[in-house]
């Protein structure tokens, strides 16, 4: 399956690629993204072929922080009405709650995870594409223009506690450090932002509660017309459950609002089966964490969910052929991906 953005997410690219030198229609063009896209930012595309476009442009020019530039200028308008609804949030806690719910109307690949944990408000960014290669040039661009909506929303002085990127750090941290200021931390175990607690009750400097019905009452119908399936629902709760260590059927179907047996049924239904995703998101983060070679072979098991690294070897050489290290050490090119594989970049995130 094919997931789908909003063409919005593209906004600037014509401007920021010409200032690093790139023609930006023929580059378009070598990946087959209609011209269009760069002007209408109700357009649908390929959320993988938008991934493509922001490496190959970061590696045309040379310009390691490609996505992040792109970034900087967004503001709520990005979001069409969705970032109505999450300006007049009466709270930071209606606007994140309001993201969160709707988000797969701006972009299918986009998940948002928003988490309390030991004082702090964690906010977790993942994306779900078919795109195999890499994706530091979106990871970057979506966090950053998470944040830059945050500081829409509570002021420009308003500062995270920490910026978590996983991939490594740049050779150059100049835009970075304009960008976040130096609370930023690479080779996490997610992307995302980690914010104050108390910042879940501000109250966002241009709301207009009044009006949050009206943007909310229009996203509910234009959800009902995009429902997810029951896969992809799963998916994304599989995505959330992995780190705890207890992804199971009956807690998935839990958060769900339903019984096993429903998930079970319409999985069926929809030609899956809960352990054919959960092996799906466990392969292609399996591969993404292996990729760091800084990483212990034992701590991706614990991040995939697995009690013991044996176990999680045992997992690996039966979906790719070979050991986790032996993988890793052979230049990675040892195994493809599996067939029908959703990649998803960014995931579990580690304890702040």
């Amino acid at each position: 399956m094919s997931r789908l953005v909003r063409s919005a997410s593209l906004s600037r690219y014509t401007e920021v690629a010409r200032s690093v030198g790139l023609d930006p229609l023929r580059i378009l063009a070598e990946i087959g993204l209609p011209r269009t896209c760069l002007d209408a930012g109700d357009n649908l595309v390929s959320a993988s072929a938008v991934c493509r476009l922001l490496e190959i442009s970061a590696a045309a020019s040379g310009t390691e922080d490609f996505g992040l530039r792109l970034g900087e200028g967004r503001q709520l308008s990005v979001l069409g009405p969705l970032g109505m609804a999450v300006r007049d949030s009466p709270t930071l806690r209606d606007a994140l709650g309001a993201m969160v719910r709707y988000i797969t109307l701006h972009s299918e690949a986009l998940f948002l995870g928003v988490e309390e944990r030991e004082g702090a408000l964690v906010i977790r960014v993942s994306l779900m594409v078919e795109h195999s290669g890499a994706t530091r040039q979106a990871d970057e661009m979506v966090v950053v223009s998470l944040y830059r909506m945050l500081q829409e929303l509570l002021g420009p002085a308003w500062r995270a506690r920490r910026i978590c990127l996983s991939h490594k750090a740049p050779a150059n941290l100049a835009t970075h450090l304009r960008a976040f200021g130096r609370s930023v931390d690479f080779g996490c175990d997610f992307n995302g932002i980690v914010c104050e607690l108390k910042d879940m009750d501000a109250v966002p400097r241009a709301a207009r509660p009044e009006l949050a019905q009206y943007a909310h009452a229009y996203l509910d119908s234009l959800s009902a017309r995009a429902t997810l399936s029951m896969t992809e629902k799963v998916r994304r709760m599989v995505l959330s459950l992995l780190p705890s260590g207890h992804c199971s059927v009956e807690r998935v179907a839990s958060q769900l609002g339903v019984d096993r047996r429903t998930v079970h049924r319409k999985l069926l239904q929809e030609g899956a089966t809960f352990s054919s995703i959960l092996d799906e998101v466990r392969a292609s983060l399996a591969l993404q964490y292996l990729r760091h070679a800084e990483r212990p072979v034992s701590y991706v098991a614990v991040l995939l969910g697995f009690s013991m690294q044996s176990a999680f070897s045992r997992w690996f050489r039966d979906h790719f052929g070979c050991s986790p290290s032996a993988w890793r050490s052979d230049g990675m090119q040892s195994a493809g991906p599996l067939p029908r594989q959703q990649m998803v970049s960014a995931g579990p995130e580690q304890r702040v």
